[in-house]
């Protein structure tokens, strides 16, 4: 074995979005920081859809740039096309998605992490993680290297046991094209429980061979929204082949591309149905659960076979390739199959496969095993994020990733963990769902998930995060000056609203009114920056729903800051019943406010245990 001469303060292993986040984090707070990955070629590489966003997911992108992460920005460089969905509906359900050049996403990102100072970026193939007296201590390689390390992040996606099926033929990788990890056995030897999970990607078709006059052409949003606060930055340098787009002359430069819509048919149902027996999923080859709320095209036809057709997406993979994403199409079928079904759809009867589709099986570990500061209990020092904690999405892992890259390098300052609240952010619903009540399936963000999601917008991000940002040294500049700037206009703003008035009426009065837009103020007030006068117009509009909201967050907030003490022994308090004793032993909460939130624990387990909290240490070890 070969010691590298470097001790880092933190290592993160893979480097798919909660990897990049980590790593990024860590290096920019000033530590440093080695990524490792087994292909250097495959860094941020889209494995799935083409895409970046979405219901939930963009409120997450949004968040993930307000506290000083890349998610955000590397999409505005490498976008195609930009379109805020739910446009129609209300604010709190609304979310903005981009389409990306595949390509272009996956090697800004690798020249991002290349060039960032205090980063690392190795390829090596880890096989064992080193722990010392319950403390992480570094890693070893498949070639004999041990780096050592004072924290390390495991982010392995879909890679730990990953095994492909195409049919009733498999093949082990995490990725086509790609091999699998073997890091399962060392997590199984530190006694940490693994589960198996699937999920899958459809087949990728070529340009050429599909007929778009038969489908409906979907169009990006003009002007296009962007997703990163700072995109006014964005600059394309005479050499820079991957950044795309660009601010220039006050505007945000996208040449957009469209999408297209077509449905599978009687034919494509019947197809499907007479091969059930060749596909893994339902002749017991594949184990793993998956994704609820993306499944595969087997599932659909079998689950909805009320259903007349179902919607396809054709998603176009990049400027400089012709390849197309078809979502909603994900299968494991042979081959054979999938090209007599996807023959079957309008505008496709001509269409030839590139890649087919199939799907992988991996191990996850039930995310009950960490701290909210996705620290294990097992290992000082290690940290999980991403699809190794069950979830699904690019978005939900590089949220994870910037957490755990966050608090991997606060431990390695002496400084406590950065956790954020349900009330504060999406990120803060995700992990508190994952740390609290676990899954057994993908897990997926939803606005229907967060509690308080008219306060947690896409448009309000930097307004609830930057803070945190700037708190954690992750904020530039100019990210700081914009929020300065901003607050400052909202202030000013306001101001005029509560003194300009019209038929002796305040106009943020009369702004309150469902038939008064912003279009209809004076003068003055068209001068404010759009975004600025959209959030001002939703947050008057909705004052009143904010406002209660308000009162249900400060109502439950003593309960989510009065943390459960250190002394505490659930077996020892009187009145809990046996299912309340072990569910609090596994969990292990934080606080009172997460206790009342595992499934299974009631109000009256809460009170018992506050109650005996109350009676103090001594007491309670005096029984």
């Amino acid at each position: 074995m070969f010691e590298y001469p470097k001790t880092y303060d933190v290592i993160v292993i893979g480097a798919g979005h909660a990897g990049v986040e980590a790593a990024l984090a860590s290096s920019r707070m000033g530590c440093e920081t080695l990524l490792l990955t087994m292909n250097l070629d495959t860094i941020g590489q889209m494995s799935c859809n083409p895409a970046i966003g979405g219901l939930a997911k963009g409120q997450i992108v949004r968040e993930i740039d307000a506290l000083g992460g890349e998610m955000g920005m590397n999409t505005d460089a490498t976008g195609v096309q930009f379109r805020m969905l739910n446009a129609s509906k209300g604010v709190s359900v609304r979310g903005p998605r981009a389409q990306c050049d595949k390509k272009a996403y996956q090697f800004r990102l690798k020249a991002t992490c290349e060039r960032q100072e205090r980063l690392d970026v190795k390829q090596g193939h880890i096989v064992e993680i080193i722990v010392k007296d319950g403390k992480i201590t570094g890693v070893s390689t498949q070639l004999g290297i041990i780096y050592l390390s004072r924290c390390v992040i495991i982010t392995t996606g879909t890679f730990l046991q990953g095994l492909m099926h195409v049919g009733l033929r498999n093949t082990p990788g995490g990725r086509m094209g790609d091999s699998a990890s073997g890091l399962s056995a060392s997590l199984l030897s530190l006694g940490f429980e693994l589960k198996r999970l699937k999920t899958g990607t459809p087949p990728r078709l070529l340009k050429k061979s599909i007929d778009f006059s038969r489908m409906e052409l979907q169009e990006g949003d003009r002007p296009p929204k962007p997703f990163s606060y700072l995109v006014e930055t964005l600059k394309k340098g005479p050499h820079d082949i991957f950044t795309l787009n660009e601010w220039r002359d006050g505007m945000f430069h996208v040449e957009q591309l469209a999408c297209a819509i077509t449905y599978t048919t009687a034919q494509t149902h019947e197809i499907v149905r007479s091969n059930l027996d060749k596909s893994p999923l339902y002749c017991g080859r594949i184990e793993g659960i998956g994704p609820r709320y993306c499944p595969s095209l087997e599932d659909k036809v079998v689950r909805f076979a009320d259903k007349e057709r179902h919607q396809l997406f054709l998603e176009p993979e990049g400027k400089h390739t012709d390849e197309y994403y078809i979502n909603g199409c994900s299968t494991s079928l042979p081959f054979e199959v999938q090209l007599a079904f996807i023959r079957s759809i309008p505008g496709l009867e001509k269409a030839e496969i590139m890649r087919a589709g199939y799907a992988v099986e991996y191990d996850f570990s039930p995310p009950t095993q960490l701290q909210p500061s996705l620290e294990t209990k097992r290992v000082r020092g290690l940290f999980f994020a991403g699809q190794l904690n069950g979830t699904s999405g690019y978005e939900e892992a590089a949220g994870q990733g910037l957490i755990a890259g966050i608090n991997a390098a606060r431990q390695v300052q002496g400084k406590p963990p950065l956790i954020l609240r349900r009330d504060q952010a999406y990120i803060g619903v995700l992990i508190d769902d994952l740390v609290t009540k676990g899954t057994e399936e993908p897990y997926r963000m939803f606005t229907s998930r967060a509690e308080h999601r008219l306060s947690l917008r896409h448009d309000n991000a930097d307004l609830r995060l930057t803070e945190t940002g700037i708190e954690m040294g992750l904020a530039s500049p100019e990210r700081i000056s914009k929020l300065r700037g901003k607050q400052e206009t909202i202030a000013e703003t306001r101001r005029l609203l509560a003194t300009l008035k019209h038929d002796n009426q305040p106009w943020a009065h009369l702004l309150k009114r469902p038939d008064i837009s912003w279009a209809e103020l004076p003068e003055p007030f068209q001068k404010v920056d759009p975004e600025v006068a959209s959030q001002l117009e939703t947050e008057i509009k909705y004052e009143g729903y904010l406002r209660r909201e308000q009162a249900h967050i400060e109502r439950n907030r003593a309960d989510e800051d009065r943390t459960i003490p250190d002394w505490i022994d659930f077996d020892t308090v009187p009145g809990l019943k046996a299912e309340a004793r072990v569910k609090l032993k596994k969990i292990q909460p934080r606080t009172f406010g997460q206790a009342s939130r595992i499934s299974g624990i009631n109000p009256t387990d809460v009170a018992l245990l506050q109650v005996h909290t109350k009676r103090g240490k001594t007491a309670a070890l005096a029984k």
